[in-house]
């Protein structure tokens, strides 16, 4: 990915990527608040739609308007799955399929995984009253 220097700090930019960001993430909170889910099923349900609509090629569109502030929430790690695993079936077949998304997500999981720990190391968390 080719980062246009020139855009990063241009202020619409900067507007859409808070903004589009801050609408999957309210989106995101209504749904823990306001319904039973827990934040594991929104999660999943976050990453699960970034990937449909990634391999239907919708997302790319969100991407291109609003750059980081569609990559980076939950839907985005689910639309880098499925963009991996579609480059990857085109150039390995089937077994792309399989190993595509995991190798283009490969940073995202790592990250997550060591934030995960820390985060687990300095807080208590709790579980959601039903």
């Amino acid at each position: 990915m080719d980062i246009n220097w020139a855009n990063v700090f241009n202020f619409s930019s900067l507007l859409k990527c808070f903004l589009v960001g801050g609408i999957i993430c309210i989106i995101g909170q209504i749904l823990i608040d306001k319904t039973k889910l827990t934040p594991a099923r929104v999660l999943v349900i976050f990453v699960t739609t970034g990937c449909i609509l990634g391999g239907i090629g919708i997302y790319q569109y969100l991407v291109d308007f609003a750059g980081a502030g569609a990559t980076v929430p939950l839907t985005g790690f689910g639309y880098n799955l499925a963009k991996g695993a579609i480059e990857a079936v085109k150039e390995n077949g089937l077994v792309g399929a399989f190993t595509g998304g995991v190798k283009a997500a490969a940073g995202g999981i790592a990250a997550a995984i060591f934030f995960g720990y820390i985060a687990s190391l300095i807080s208590k968390p709790k579980m959601k009253k039903q």
